[in-house]
């Protein structure tokens, strides 16, 4: 028999030599999961969101969060002066953003008066003096969500008003017109 002998230097790398041809062959291939349902394979996951595997719909991108909607407040404004009584009581409106600002609108005597609202915190310096001037000079604490609103008419008419949300859509306020007429102002309903 004709035997082959391989010196021994060579028998240690033969070895090392298939190990490494054989990984090699192997660092080429991967693994494609298959979905055991439909013996398909799952689609491949991409950085690009708009990217589908035929057969596969891709996840749409969630919306960003929309803003809250506007709140519509009725606010009820009742006289209470003689030039007040002229106009008698008035339903106002306030359409707040829900972000701290809005828009005012009231009609009176015949005039439509728009403006804006917006809600100012404890340290707003002048919050109260619409309070002084349309119910006297006593004494007030104020807690809830403090506001401020204005309006102008076409005819040159404007209006002043401070309120105190105490609730959603509650709280009372008071308007001075500058004809001089006062109202309270009363949220809800």
């Amino acid at each position: 028999m004709n035997e082959l002998k391989v010196p021994s230097s060579l028998s240690r790398i033969s070895p090392l030599v298939a190990a490494a041809g054989l990984s090699l062959g192997l660092a080429a291939c991967y693994v494609i999961p298959v979905d055991p349902r439909t013996g398909q394979p799952y689609p491949a996951a991409t950085r690009d969101a708009g990217y589908a595997s035929p057969g596969y719909a891709s996840a749409a991108p969630l919306p960003a969060p929309l803003p809250p909607a506007p709140t519509l407040l009725n606010v009820r404004l009742y006289p209470l002066n003689a030039q007040a009584n002229k106009g008698g009581m008035l339903s106002a409106q306030v359409v707040d953003n829900n972000a701290g600002h809005g828009t005012f609108m009231v009609p009176y005597l015949g005039d439509t008066l728009q403006g804006e609202s917006t809600r100012v915190d404890a340290s707003y310096a002048s919050f109260g003096l619409v309070y002084q001037q349309v119910l006297g000079p006593s004494p007030r604490t104020f807690s809830g969500r403090r506001g401020i609103a204005n309006a102008h008419g076409a005819k040159g008419v404007n209006a002043q008003c401070e309120y105190l949300l105490t609730g959603p859509g509650a709280g009372t306020g008071v308007c001075q017109f500058s004809d001089g007429a006062n109202y309270q102002m009363h949220f809800g309903g």
